[in-house]
């Protein structure tokens, strides 16, 4: 998500300037600031280098995104006893003119990836009080979704669902990097990959390859791995599958539709952020 913006800040420009005894109506000391309000995890960049310029990662944080241009000093300040009608002002110094990218990262501690219809929406829905989108057909996130996940002794961690990643996300395919970026400001990363997948090992190592190619410090977020759709499987399936998990990171079976495994994958994620 992210927006086009055309700055111009002009405050403290003018002078006083015209005839002896006349003064223009400028901005000058009276001008105004323009306040910009944006939600957390807003980012602005110059459209034309694409230079960070500043970020909004706390609630309450100000920052002077384009400055007004030095206040000139009008013919009063320089009148005196001798020269009590002067001619000449020193004028201003002119403002800043700046096309701008606003962008928003999600702010989350738990961010959802996986492949179209891995069942990042259910899960959502389920942990918390959000109601993204659910159909049984690809894509049906098409903006990322936050809620707020409850847990023991009023505890409690927020979650965002992203919008489906594909094999060739990073160079655009699909729904693009467009919301990969909101991945870089989530704390731990949760893997949802269905039990009907064909490979899960292969389908975990094709969605860490998107995020290395989009941005390879992704890869030293802490991760966990979901298995879903599990309320398919019996003892003996699950048992087979186990070991075409990675075990290289933290796993768990859950179902969203029978709540099987919710509860060990909250604390599993509980732990793996605190």
């Amino acid at each position: 998500m992210w927006t086009l913006l055309h700055l111009k800040f002009r405050k403290h420009v003018f002078a006083e300037v015209g005839k002896p005894g006349e003064s223009q109506n400028c901005a000058g000391a009276f001008g105004k600031d323009i306040i910009l309000e944006v939600p957390l995890g807003t980012v602005a960049r110059d459209f034309e280098t694409k230079e960070l310029m500043c970020e909004i990662n706390e609630d309450g944080k100000e920052v002077i995104l384009l400055p007004g241009g030095r206040g000139g000093k009008g013919k009063s300040f320089f009148a005196s006893a001798t020269n009590q009608a002067p001619q000449h002002a020193q004028p201003g110094e002119p403002g800043l003119d700046q096309w701008v990218v606003r962008e928003r990262k999600l702010l989350a501690d738990v961010g959802l990836v996986g492949f179209p219809n891995a069942g990042k929406s259910t899960l959502l829905s389920v942990v918390s009080a959000a109601k993204p989108k659910i159909a049984d057909y690809a894509f049906t996130t098409l903006t990322p979704n936050l809620g707020v996940v409850k847990y023991r002794d009023d505890r409690s961690f927020v979650m965002a669902d992203i919008p489906g990643i594909i094999e060739g996300a990073a160079e655009g395919k699909g729904l693009g990097i467009r919301f990969l970026k909101h991945i870089e400001r989530n704390s731990l990363l949760l893997f949802l990959i269905p039990a009907d997948a064909k490979n899960i090992q292969a389908e975990y190592d094709i969605l860490l390859n998107e995020l290395r190619k989009y941005n390879p410090e992704l890869l030293d977020k802490k991760r966990v791995l979901a298995i879903t759709k599990s309320d398919m499987l019996d003892d003996e399936l699950k048992t087979e599958l186990a070991k075409e998990v990675p075990g290289d990171i933290p796993s768990v079976f859950i179902s969203s539709i029978t709540n099987q495994g919710i509860s060990e994958l909250k604390d599993l994620i509980w732990k793996e952020l605190n």
